[in-house]
């Protein structure tokens, strides 16, 4: 319970709109991902079980396919042509990011 209590206060925690200030993210590197959906949507859900990943909060936002973005300074370096997020954690390589929140380069 302590840990699903963590997860929570986390998520809590976390902005909902981050701005880019060169590469700042207080939630993790800034990344590049192919999509972006709800925790609780279908491929998101059918992921995680396959994956055996449980959350304790299923009202954050999921990255798939997510690749870091190098951050040289603001406007230069710095391309995504999908959704530029940060998320809280990126321990699933670059299948899945959990936690994330969109970012503006």
């Amino acid at each position: 319970t302590l840990a699903i209590a963590s997860v929570a206060s986390l998520a809590a925690a976390i902005p909902t709109g981050l701005q880019s200030r060169g590469g700042d993210c207080n939630t993790g590197p800034i990344q590049c991902c192919q999509s972006v959906q709800s925790a609780q949507s279908d491929a998101v859900t059918t992921l995680l079980g396959l994956l055996g990943v449980v959350l304790g909060n299923t009202d954050v936002l999921v990255g798939l396919t997510c690749s870091p973005i190098s951050v040289v300074g603001v406007g230069s370096g710095t391309s995504c042509s999908a959704s530029p997020v940060c998320c809280s954690d990126n321990s699933y390589g670059s299948l899945i990011s959990i936690g994330c929140v969109p970012v503006t380069l």
